[in-house]
């Protein structure tokens, strides 16, 4: 590509609401399990892989349980947040958010989504949006979640744009963090105790502004 600044969307949280569906979808395990789970362990699991999750949610008993049965449990989750999926539309994109990729494709930048998620792509497909980025960096294609930045370097290498060309749209501390780790300007969606430490911060997605996220990264 030919662009000189790019926006790096994460999914969950920024594009549309899949938490709850995450939430509920843990919620139906571990009621089996018999394993305490509330609202406040899922603010916990924002950004982080599936296992990484998982050890949270085990908490004393992931040290107890096989590695098998981890599986097992993970793949029971992913059957049913799937099944969550599966019922998306396009209705479920955030207010704002196709005006506001528009604006930044009219502007010239580059768009990407970058998640720990490895069902980035089936979600995008579902909210038809699949076409609208450059590119996607999932859990598939970057591995190692974040706070670690590789899927947002991924996703600029994948852009051909410098990294202190591009910023990051974050719901999540750990999504903070790792943009930054990656020498990216980052905008935090939610409140300041979450992502405080981005370069900008507003309350929800609909008050993301083209030119306020492409003037961190100004070409001069």
């Amino acid at each position: 590509m030919n662009a000189q600044r790019a926006v790096i969307f994460d999914l969950d949280g920024v594009l549309t609401d899949t938490a709850e569906l995450h939430y509920r979808s843990w919620q139906d395990v571990t009621d089996a399990l018999g394993v305490r789970f509330d609202r406040r362990i899922n603010e916990q699991l924002r950004g982080l892989s599936r296992e990484e999750s998982l050890r949270i949610v085990l908490a004393d008993r992931w040290e107890h349980t096989p590695e098998p049965r981890r599986v097992e449990i993970m793949r029971e989750k992913n059957d049913r947040y799937l099944a969550r999926v599966a019922e998306m539309t396009p209705n479920d994109v955030f207010e704002g958010i196709p005006a506001l990729l528009a604006a930044l494709r009219q502007a010239g930048a580059a768009l990407a989504v970058a998640s720990s998620s490895r069902n980035a792509r089936v979600v995008l497909e579902r909210l038809s949006l699949a076409g609208v980025f450059d590119a996607v960096v999932d859990g598939n294609d970057a591995p190692r979640s974040k706070p670690d930045p590789q899927v947002f370097t991924a996703a600029a290498a994948q852009l051909g744009v410098p990294t202190t060309r591009c910023v990051v749209v974050e719901d999540a501390e750990a999504g903070v963090q790792a943009a930054r780790a990656a020498g990216m300007r980052v905008v935090g969606v939610g409140p300041a105790e979450r992502v405080g430490a981005a370069d900008l911060v507003v309350a929800s997605p609909g008050m993301l502004r083209a030119d306020a996220l492409l003037g961190l990264v100004a070409v001069v």
